[in-house]
């Protein structure tokens, strides 16, 4: 779909000129009103729903976002100037916007958006897209709309009371726009790309932890690398085996065919579970599916076999993707006569953008598929000399990648050409937003364009305007719906290169504290928390300090060579861990009288950080860590701005790297090891009082979290996890990052955690 963003700056003899910049100024919106341009977005989305018949719904609509005004067309007004909007409203400051995952709409996989209202969640309605990318871009406009919103309704409350109400319609210079048309989509790959200037929300990072496996490679077949984990054999009972292959296509595009259901698609490549079918749609991101297979191509095997297992997913924040697969039993579909049920090997496909080839521009991609062997089948085959390898199920599961990337080499259709991003010139701009009435025919957009009142008005909220299928809007002769075709998508992003070196950042620590002011004399022994402080890494049921040199931040090169280093000794001391319980979710821990802030020991500090993680589940549980400051903040350091600026810029800096250290590798690979920002991934709410700050990460406000952390919580009591807490840094003035603080929790148990 496409999206447009952009600023426009008032400069010398009336002329705009071009802001590349498309992120939100970090230096804390202190420069808003001397920077008032405003982004707009437009593209093609989906509307879906169900009607009042029960009958689902999908519609292409041409979607316009500016300001906080939001309008949407059944065609493009910048191909059709008499086109008028058929739904408008505006973006306040309750709106939520989620993403619900994957839904299958008329036989095509969508990527829908749920839009709601937070005080009301019946006043809602639902957008799609055709890729998870074009999704998150989307979620991104309209989380950047009601910043806007309450950015602006803060000012005019400032400036009502200092010197009257005054009223400015922002201009716009450049466009850049999300996806393609549905006309386009029936006709070749939809491309979606980002800018190399971007929001690094969208860029790629290679794993962000110095990795501990010992994978070595045993075996190649078919251009594929067949590896074996030495290290989780000696610890585990199975054998952790894994296929790496290179595919010439994008991350979208060979995640589709993998979750894809259509059998005609899947008999060219998949030779074991081709014969698929839905079982149950568990949500967005995860469902059962069904399958059988006839053995006749296996000489072990002489009855039809048939499985049942689940697929859970994810899209990271680089395009990468994640799909689980495991094992499971439904009541729609018990046991059938003439098969056999076998269990399939738990099994994890991991698919992760590569740079494309030079000169060639096509989209490349690492597919790696990773099996657990159990032991007895595991044990028969090493003592046969590995002779039988290659007629066993985990032999014929890995060598799958090798039939996708044959698909794809024989269909040069279905790979996208490169990369393609489409920025309209500011006469352009001007020409769709009066198209789309956001803005007065024959009107100079400048930095002070005509004021609101001139503006299409418009005081619906869009998620009322969204709510149900309208039946005038479906009955004009003249609106000829496109069709959902299968159609290959792909979706382009930038690499990182990621070397270590034998440094780190301590010279960036020491400019975000204020070493000249007078230490406090503090006593970390009486900050107590509910969770004990282990000695030993084979302690279980506390926390430790890891440190930081096993977490990989950007270095002070980053920019230009995307070069990382080790993150050395965090700036912040970690001195209690609680774990609660409650059957109310938890916020504001910091205000209460028996929390550690408030003690003799934390009112002295001169800075504490609280991460509050709130864990969705029966009861809810909170994992709270505490950072003490020895020193005080310095003015104007990055630390600085992020404690005092506002939640804007918290969300987009706020990121978390985490390990696995130890634990059953599927849950190594659900959690997995790169950075995320966890103020776009999930809703963090930010309380600055006194000397702290607290952040309560809602986990539970993501579908793909709370299933990442039901598993966890599944093998909570044999699991070592390790967690840096850092602000992303950017441009040289920031650069190299550091981190805050890191904790260790060894093998919790969950029946210790305390009720609240």
């Amino acid at each position: 779909m496409e999206s447009t963003f952009g600023r426009g700056r008032k400069r010398g003899g009336g002329q705009v000129e071009i802001d590349h910049n498309l992120e939100r100024d970090a230096s804390m919106g202190s420069d808003k009103e001397s920077d008032p341009g405003v982004r707009a977005y437009v593209g093609w989305v989906y509307h879906v729903g169900t009607n009042s018949l029960s009958y689902q719904y999908c519609h292409a609509r041409y979607l316009v976002i500016k300001g906080k005004y939001v309008t949407m067309f059944k065609r493009d007004p910048g191909n059709s100037p008499q086109a008028v909007p058929i739904r408008r409203g505006v973006v306040g400051p309750h709106l939520m916007v989620e993403e619900v995952g994957r839904q299958i709409y008329h036989g095509r996989a969508l990527y829908v958006l749920k839009i709601y209202s937070r005080l009301d969640h019946s006043r809602q309605g639902e957008l799609a897209c055709t890729t998870a990318e074009e999704a998150e871009k989307w979620v991104s406009a309209f989380k950047h709309a009601k910043e806007e919103v309450i950015y602006e309704l803060r000012i005019s409350f400032n400036m009502n009371r200092r010197r009257g109400h005054r009223s400015y319609t922002k201009g716009i210079s450049k466009l850049i726009t999300i996806g393609r048309g549905p006309e386009s989509l029936l006709r070749r790959p939809s491309m979606v790309t980002q800018e190399p200037d971007s929001d690094s929300y969208y860029h790629y990072q290679r794993e962000d932890i110095v990795e501990k496996e010992d994978w070595r490679c045993f075996h190649t077949v078919n251009g594929l690398r067949i590896f074996e984990d030495v290290t989780a054999s000696k610890a585990e009972k199975g054998t952790i085996m894994k296929a790496v292959g290179v595919v010439e296509s994008s991350p979208d595009t060979i995640f589709d065919m993998i979750m894809s259901l259509d059998k005609s698609l899947r008999y060219q490549w998949d030779v074991l579970t081709a014969d698929l079918e839905l079982v149950e749609e568990i949500d967005g991101h995860t469902d059962i599916v069904y399958g059988s297979f006839d053995p006749k191509y296996f000489k072990r095997f002489y009855s039809k076999r048939d499985f049942l297992f689940s697929r859970s997913w994810r899209r990271d924040q680089d395009g990468s993707y994640s799909i689980r697969q495991i094992s499971t039993t439904h009541k729609k579909q018990p046991t059938r006569s003439g098969f056999q049920r076998i269990d399939l090997s738990p099994s994890i496909w991991e698919i992760t953008p590569l740079p494309s080839k030079p000169g060639v521009g096509r989209p490349c991609s690492l597919v790696s598929q990773i099996v657990e062997v159990n032991s007895t089948g595991w044990g028969r085959w090493k003592k046969s000399h590995y002779s039988k390898f290659h007629k066993t199920i985990p032999y014929i599961l890995l060598c799958r990648i090798a039939g996708i990337r044959e698909v794809f080499a024989a269909n040069p259709q279905l790979v996208s050409l490169g990369s393609h991003t489409k920025t309209q010139s500011f006469k352009d701009v001007k020409k769709v937003l009066e198209q789309t009435e956001l803005i007065p025919r024959e009107t100079t957009v400048l930095v002070e364009s005509p004021p609101e009142s001139q503006v299409l008005e418009c005081h619906e909220e869009f998620y009322d305007a969204i709510m149900a299928e309208e039946q005038d809007e479906e009955d004009e002769s003249d609106d000829q719906e496109l069709l959902l075709k299968h159609h290959p998508k792909m979706v382009c992003s930038n690499h990182v290169l990621c070397i270590v070196f034998e440094c780190h950042a301590a010279s960036r620590i020491g400019k975000e504290l204020d070493w000249n002011m007078p230490g406090v004399e503090m006593d970390f022994n009486l900050f107590n928390g509910s969770l004990r402080q282990t000695v030993h890494d084979k302690d279980s049921n506390g926390w430790s300090d890891p440190g930081g040199k096993g977490f990989m931040v950007r270095s002070r090169t980053y920019d230009q060579d995307s070069l990382k280093i080790s993150g050395g000794e965090p700036l912040l001391k970690l001195v209690a861990v609680d774990w609660f319980k409650s059957e109310q979710k938890i916020g504001h821990l910091a205000k209460q009288p028996d929390c550690c802030v408030q003690s003799e020991a934390g009112r002295k500090a001169p800075f504490i950080l609280v991460i509050n993680l709130q864990v969705p589940a029966k009861p809810n549980y909170n994992l709270v860590f505490y950072f003490v400051a020895e020193k005080p903040i310095r003015p104007g350091s990055l630390l600085d701005r992020f404690a005092n600026g506002d939640d804007a810029f918290r969300n987009s800096r706020f990121k978390l790297i985490p390990s696995i250290v130890e634990g059953y590798w599927m849950v190594k690979r659900a959690v997995g090891t790169k950075a995320c920002l966890l103020g776009r991934a999930v809703t963090c709410h930010y309380l600055r009082e006194d000397n702290f700050l607290e952040i309560d990460v809602d986990i539970g406000s993501s579908s793909v979290a709370r299933g990442v952390v039901g598993l966890v919580l599944g093998y909570l009591t044999n699991v070592v996890v390790d967690l840096a807490i850092l602000i992303e840094a950017k441009g040289e003035q920031e650069l190299p990052e550091y981190l805050l603080g890191t904790v260790r929790i060894n093998r919790i148990e969950v029946d210790s955690a305390v009720r609240q």
